[in-house]
């Protein structure tokens, strides 16, 4: 198995290799030269067996298939749920998939833990130090300190921007006891952290001096990992379901289009967005236009540039990687990209999208509190809000995945339900930890030299 980039300049890589790559050379986004075919019947079925049919057919040689179980054994086996992502009936042929049993209580966790294993090893392999950066909107960071905090020859960089995550979020990643974790309040928002990354690779010299690489979903190991989820609720519900899918950077809900490219049988894959809402509006107004980000109650989503949606536009194109180069060029400069009709067919064939307010986030959450006596947080909140709009035409189950535990969004949650959400074992002492993280300006220059004098330190 080979990768290539969306791009169509950088060499075909391995799976190893982009793993600890991240990001194409070019600026691309890797993917697989071919999509493996799943045909296994996984009733019945671990999620860790399940999982390891996935990411072998991924993986090549990269990995022997006793590493990878060794791996994902491994990973798993902290999780407070058995079943890892257990699926539990709320309504009328509707489904919560619960993705917040792992160390940080988020969705990250069940592609991070292993992504955390796999890269270790396959560094150690190689030989050498790495330098990991990650821009984070709330979670990812959280997960990959939890993944990579104390591994030898690794230093882990997370942006996250200053004062728009909740303060679970923000000490769970601050209060890491790990020398070789390095948190950064970044004075500005998520895609201006993402847009420091992305320079920060770009800057050839600076990344081949400190080994640089990702492990946010710009990493395509993580969207096969994230792909696994969605074959285990199909297989339990012996129907192909609609997926409904709390969505800031497209790489969770793309993950669900990589399972259909596999083979496995999905009615739609429906995108809720806050009132970020880029990809509603490029999915039913066929024009891709970041807008200011605005704050809400849903923090992981304040995002306006959906990082992994080029690499939905590279399949709807046909894989046309010039179309690529042109079209994000386009984007970088105007901000805007208006899709051509045959593109977006196609990916209306795939996907639908709404938005929902804060507003509205607020009483779907009662509602459904209501009605069920379960607190949601606020992200499963805004996936919910479409379930009334999907239900007109869905055929089939309708599966809505709940992203993060109540209790990661305490204010949002006792706001909405004037129920504040116990704290769960995992966060007990949270609020006790000293707390390690440097403000920076948003200026790619500083946030480069931080990272300089950091590594000369280690």
């Amino acid at each position: 198995m080979r990768y290539v980039s969306t791009r169509g300049v950088s060499s075909s890589q391995s799976f190893a290799e982009i793993l600890l790559a991240g990001l194409a050379s070019d600026g691309g986004l890797f993917m697989p030269e071919i999509w493996p075919q799943i045909s296994a019947d996984f009733a019945g079925q671990s999620y860790a067996s399940v999982a390891h049919t996935i990411l072998s057919a991924f993986a090549g040689d990269s990995f022997s298939s006793e590493e990878l179980k060794a791996d994902i054994d491994a990973a798993y086996a902290g999780f407070d749920a058995p079943e890892i992502a257990p699926l539990s009936q709320i309504g009328p042929n509707t489904y919560l998939l619960e993705l917040f049993h792992g160390p940080t209580l988020a969705f990250k966790d069940i592609a991070m833990q292993v992504l955390g294993r796999l890269f270790a090893r396959a560094l150690a392999a190689r030989g050498g130090r790495a330098t990991i950066v990650a821009a984070t909107s709330g979670d990812t960071g959280s997960a990959a300190i939890a993944a990579l905090g104390g591994l030898p020859n690794i230093d882990v960089f997370v942006l996250h921007p200053h004062g728009r995550v909740s303060e679970v979020q923000r000490r769970q990643m601050t209060t890491s006891p790990h020398a070789n974790v390095h948190n950064i309040a970044l004075e500005g928002t998520f895609d201006d952290a993402q847009a420091i990354v992305k320079a920060l690779f770009a800057d050839t010299a600076f990344a081949r001096a400190t080994n640089l690489t990702a492990v946010n979903s710009i990493n395509f190991v993580r969207i096969a990992a994230q792909s696994v989820y969605y074959f285990t609720a199909a297989a339990k519900l012996g129907a192909a379901p609609t997926f409904i899918v709390p969505t800031g950077n497209f790489g969770d809900v793309f993950a669900g289009e990589a399972a259909q490219r596999m083979g496995l049988p999905i009615e739609k894959l429906v995108v809720a967005t806050n009132a970020n809402d880029i990809m509603a509006r490029a999915l039913n107004e066929g024009v891709y236009a970041a807008g200011t980000v605005q704050p809400t109650l849903s923090p992981s989503m304040d995002i306006q540039v959906a990082s992994n949606f080029e690499r939905a536009l590279f399949e709807a194109s046909g894989r046309d990687t010039a179309w690529i180069r042109s079209a994000m060029a386009v984007f970088a400069r105007a901000n805007k990209l208006v899709l051509q009709p045959s593109i977006l067919d196609d990916l209306r064939s795939r996907y639908a999208a709404y938005s929902c307010s804060d507003l509205e986030t607020l009483k779907t959450a009662a509602i459904f509190y209501g009605e069920t006596g379960r607190l949601i947080d606020p992200h499963t909140a805004v996936a919910m809000s479409a379930v009334q709009k999907v239900r007109e035409t869905a055929k089939g189950p309708i599966v809505v995945l709940s992203t993060a535990h109540p209790a990661k969004f305490p204010e949002a949650v006792t706001r909405a339900t004037g129920q504040t959400p116990p704290l769960p074992p995992r966060l007990k002492g949270l609020y006790e930890g000293v707390e390690r993280v440097s403000i920076l300006p948003n200026d790619r220059a500083r946030v480069r030299g931080f990272i300089q004098d950091r590594l000369g330190r280690s």
